[in-house]
């Protein structure tokens, strides 16, 4: 399954992890390098969440932290009906 927010489209980005050697100037130092740069991957924070849909339906859909904080979503109702009991034969 991707890792692709279905609401915002937001996807997973690359990135790079840089190391870096030295003591800073302001420190007291001579200056920080580079030494090496490694490529890198920042995911997405998806959650699942069960969600009410425009359409009425409600079903589980994997969207993003954030596009929960911003209330794109509409959680559904928490049921109130019970399963009806198993018919005795």
């Amino acid at each position: 399954m991707s890792r692709i927010c279905e609401l915002t489209g937001k996807r997973p980005m690359k990135g790079s992890i840089i190391w870096r050697s030295g003591k800073s100037k302001k420190s007291g130092g001579i200056g920080t390098h580079v030494t090496a740069i490694t490529k890198r991957k920042f995911d997405v924070n998806l959650q699942r969440v069960k969600a009410l849909l425009p359409s009425g339906e409600v079903r589980y859909i994997r969207v993003s932290a954030a596009a929960i904080k911003k209330g794109l979503v509409t959680k559904a109702p928490r049921r109130t009906w019970k399963k009806e009991e198993a018919k005795k034969a």
